[in-house]
């Protein structure tokens, strides 16, 4: 039987916001990439506390990938899959990639879970960059993508993020927890119950 975990809005908020100073101090990031649809809201509310006096909002931008299926046993619970879908992706064009170049990147999510959506993400991204540097003859100016996610699950892992990510500390989790099925409040379609699930639940 799959542990649930219900996670609620105030919960997810103050995570972002313990985070924010050192994603601000440490990654400094000009563009924040959703991964959706989970990353959706931890993007939207982390903007608000990286947000500097006189200075704009970082834009967000979103991706769209798919990794989980649903099982028709037991409810809408869901298992990993092994093949990665993407969903929506970013404009190609000259014009927006030549926006991303040089640039710090945070890309959010709200799981990390067997790591392979995050390394599909990083990897094409990384990919898609560097072909536009190329065809933009932007010279050696490098792109440094930086990961946060609010849950990092503590287990094996099938998917792996460049070495140099890890060795420079460009990954965030605000909290790891065990193997355990986390229920966000955004898939939730009764949030008050939802809510009543996460205060019963052992603290």
């Amino acid at each position: 039987m799959v542990q649930k975990v219900y996670v609620t809005y105030n919960e997810i908020h103050k995570l972002c916001q313990d985070s924010a100073e050192k994603i601000l101090n440490d990654f400094q990031p000009n563009l924040i990439i959703a991964i959706g649809g989970g990353g959706y809201v931890p993007a939207r509310i982390l903007r608000s506390f990286l947000k500097r006096p006189g200075a704009p909002n970082i834009p967000i931008q979103a991706i769209g990938l798919s990794l989980y299926e649903t099982l028709g046993t037991d409810g809408p619970v869901e298992e990993p899959g092994t093949k990665v879908t993407r969903t929506q992706w970013l404009d190609l064009s000259s014009l927006e990639m030549s926006n991303l170049i040089g640039k710090n990147i945070l890309i959010v999510d709200e799981v990390d879970d067997t790591r392979t959506t995050l390394e599909y993400a990083v990897r094409e991204l990384e990919n898609d960059v560097e072909t536009a540097r190329k065809q933009l003859g932007k010279g050696a100016q490098r792109t440094r993508f930086s990961i946060f996610v609010v849950h990092n699950k503590d287990k094996p892992k099938r998917g792996h993020l460049p070495t140099d990510m890890m060795e420079e500390n460009r990954y965030l989790a605000a909290k790891t927890v065990g193997d355990v099925w986390i229920c966000y409040p955004w898939e939730a379609t009764d949030i008050d119950e939802h809510d009543k699930m996460a205060e019963s639940q052992p603290s």
